[in-house]
């Protein structure tokens, strides 16, 4: 199945790359490798989920959270390639931060609504190294942003 077939039995659309509110790019190519910038659960309406995972928000809703950002990624990943997915070979590393309580110790269980969309989006090309941590802020008052680099050809 393609990845195009994959996203439409999933019901996703994926978005175009934000337009950046700062200086910065959306994505960086760099030989084969693709830098994208941090995303966060970016609504169509162009709005943020707010909270702190571990006190108002749940592991659940956080999870979804991540989910819309892998689906923020993966839009400007489509853009970056061009819409070509066979140019993707692989998600290599993925930085993915959660807002959250100090004692809060769920990251990954959190950032794993992100890396099960990647495999259910790539199959084995969706597998990835990567960290997940906790941090006091994030932009917009967002519970998750995540960055990743991608191996292109």
């Amino acid at each position: 199945m393609s990845v195009e077939e994959r996203l439409s039995a999933l019901g996703i659309t994926l978005p175009s790359a934000p337009v950046p509110v700062a200086n910065y790019v959306p994505y960086v190519q760099e030989g084969k490798l693709l830098f994208l910038s941090g995303q966060g659960p970016r609504r169509e309406d162009g709005t943020y989920p707010e909270g702190i995972v571990g006190q108002d928000v749940d592991i659940p809703t956080a999870q979804g959270h991540a989910r819309l950002t892998g689906i923020n990624l993966l839009g400007a990943l489509q853009d970056a390639i061009g819409g070509d997915w066979s140019r993707v070979r692989r998600i290599v590393k993925v930085l993915a931060m959660v807002r959250a309580t100090p004692d809060f110790d769920g990251h990954p269980v959190v950032i794993n609504g992100f890396s099960d969309l990647m495999v259910e989006v790539l199959g084995d090309r969706g597998r990835h190294a990567r960290s997940a941590v906790g941090m006091g802020s994030l932009p917009n008052r967002m519970t998750v942003e995540i960055e990743m680099i991608v191996a292109i050809d």
